[in-house]
């Protein structure tokens, strides 16, 4: 895992110590590295009507895009898991933005003109994988589709 990964799953981890999931008990925490090194975070945010829950990367990018960074996004890591009795992350299975999420993201990147890495780790930290943004959401639909970015 290179430098940036550890970084990023590391304070995605302890985003998701504040995770608000009360419902399904499983936290997710995002981390978010900015073009001049600085690390932007988010977490999920549940909703007793589900459908109002916000996911931690789009916390993450709406706090970015609220400091005025949209644009500047370089790389994000995702941790989660199911939350213990002291709302510790636990789990084996490597945790990947869900597909809002991964549209959400293509805006930033194609805003930022480049293609986002994605840094994902299980819970409980031993599992974990980088890809492309193109990779899991190839020929997206974004700014570019409609004429905003080159």
């Amino acid at each position: 895992m290179s430098d940036n990964a550890l970084r990023l799953i590391e304070a995605a981890r302890v985003a998701a110590g504040f995770a608000h999931a009360p419902y399904s008990r499983f936290g997710v925490g995002a981390a978010i590295l900015m073009d001049d090194d600085s690390i932007v975070t988010g977490t999920n945010f549940e909703n007793a009507s589900y459908g109002l829950s916000l996911c931690a990367e789009t916390v993450a990018l709406a706090k970015a895009n609220s400091e005025g960074k949209l644009r500047r996004v370089v790389e994000i890591g995702v941790i989660g898991g199911m939350q213990d009795a002291a709302g510790a992350l636990t789990g084996g299975d490597i945790v990947r933005p869900c597909g809002r999420c991964r549209q959400i993201l293509n805006e930033a990147a194609q805003l930022a003109g480049r293609d986002i890495l994605i840094h994902c780790a299980s819970g409980d930290g031993a599992h974990h994988d980088t890809l492309k943004l193109s990779d899991l959401l190839p020929h997206a639909f974004g700014p570019r589709d409609l004429g905003i970015v080159d």
